[in-house]
């Protein structure tokens, strides 16, 4: 590709797209919800948050100076991530928050790309995190995981119209904030019924002498702020929803 070709190909990530309808956002919302709340549609979507949530445990331990060995991700939603380095201090601390942690924080930070109308570069930046993680998969079924949802998106963003890729880019970043906070619950309740002695949560107490408790508030706290805070940024403006009324 010449200068010529990677400029445009850079413009095209970089610029602003317009803002969706209204009513495509709301739609999304409802969509995003229903894949949360519902079970069976829960069960295939959670692949998504393991994705998320393994791949905040693989970066916490690159950016701390751990060796990542790899990560598996199963069939059942569950999924390991293994480090190599000292198994206390700093860098361990923070390569077992990370997991609860990133689902509802890349939703934030998707949202806040949405809503300064980066849609292709929300999709693309998806796609290099994506295949950042495939290099450090080390099972078949998390190599099948990671490439389905790569290939979607690769599908969506390069073949999708523009109100095709909103709707996607918009439903991805909701999904995530609204998913944020349902493992966590069902943390807490594999914990209360003793079914997770070596949680993220568990672990952390263990590393800090912090209960397990407080640690799985702060993961509600964050994933509930994160929902706030990108739901502001993607809620359609007041005026344009009025606006759309009225034409109608």
């Amino acid at each position: 590709m010449d200068a010529a070709g990677i400029g445009e190909l850079w413009h095209n990530l970089t610029s602003a797209q317009p803002d969706p309808p209204w009513w495509l956002v709301v739609l999304a919302g409802i969509v995003a919800l229903g894949a949360v709340v519902h079970g069976p549609t829960w069960r295939v979507a959670r692949n998504v948050v393991t994705i998320a949530h393994e791949g905040g445990h693989a970066l916490a331990a690159l950016l701390t100076g751990r060796r990542l060995d790899g990560i598996k991700l199963h069939s059942d939603t569950s999924g390991v991530t293994v480090s190599r380095g000292r198994p206390d201090g700093p860098g361990m601390v923070f390569t077992a928050l990370a997991g609860y942690l990133a689902p509802p924080l890349l939703g934030l930070a998707f949202a806040a790309l949405l809503s300064w109308g980066r849609i292709t570069l929300m999709l693309w930046a998806s796609l290099a995190l994506l295949a950042g993680m495939l290099v450090m998969i080390r099972n078949a079924y998390g190599v099948l995981s990671v490439a389905a949802t790569g290939l979607l998106i690769f599908l969506v963003s390069w073949l999708g119209t523009a109100q095709v890729q909103a709707a996607f880019a918009y439903l991805a970043a909701l999904f995530l904030l609204l998913a944020g906070t349902r493992p966590v619950v069902e943390l807490q309740r594999m914990r209360s019924r003793q079914m997770a002695p070596s949680s993220d949560a568990d672990q952390l107490a263990h590393l800090t002498g912090v209960p397990g408790l407080v640690w799985v508030g702060l993961f509600a706290f964050v994933s509930l702020a994160a929902l706030l805070a990108g739901g502001k940024l993607l809620a359609p403006d007041s005026a344009a929803v009025l606006s759309g009324f009225l034409n109608d």
